[in-house]
This record gives C-alpha cells, structure tokens and sequence, in this order.
C-alpha cells in the first residue's frame, strides 16, 4: 500500500471531523447558549486532550497534528465561552401571568 493512501484518508477524516465540529462552535457563538453542555465534560476535554498532546505531537507531523489542534483549540473555546457567558446569565422569568412564584422553605 502507498504511503500516500493513509495520509490522504487522514487529511479526509480530519477535515470531515472538524466539520462536525464547525456547528456547535457557530452556535455557541451566535446564541452564548452553552446550558446544555455539562462544565465537566468541558474540563474533562480539556484536560484529556492536553495529556493526549504529549502522544500526538511526539508522532511524525501529519494529518493527526492539525486534528489534535483543531480540537485543542475548539475545547478550549467551548470551555471559555461557558465561563464567560454563564457569568451573566439571569434567572429564568416567570411564565406569563404568574407575578409571584412561591417556593417552599
């Protein structure tokens, strides 16, 4: 098999990887709605991928490289505009009609 093969199959997998990813990053910074991502799981990733760092780039350069990057950055980001945008998040507003809303002791 030629050398070029699974190179070409890399680069294809990780353009198509970081395309799925363009969505989520295009809303998160459209909407600063980031409710429905758990913080751990965003410092998990975090904290996965800067140990995984240590593995990809003692590799050979190569297609992984710039995947493994698109990903640290992308993490990154997610986690920073979590932090940001949910510092100013206000509580969510009483349905229409309600003035008052009682909650037990």
């Amino acid at each position: 098999m030629s050398s070029s093969i699974p190179i070409a199959a890399g680069t294809l997998a990780s353009v198509i990887f970081a395309g799925s990813v363009l969505p989520m990053l295009g809303k998160a910074v459209r909407t600063k709605d980031l409710s429905s991502y758990s913080r751990g799981h965003l410092v998990l990733a975090n904290v996965g991928n800067l140990f995984y760092s240590v593995y990809v780039f003692h590799l050979p350069p190569g297609p992984i490289w710039a995947l493994h990057a698109f990903y640290l950055a992308s993490s990154a980001l997610m986690l920073l505009w979590s932090l940001r945008y949910s510092s100013g998040r206000r509580a969510t507003p009483a349905p229409q009609g309600v003035s008052h809303v009682h909650t037990p002791a």
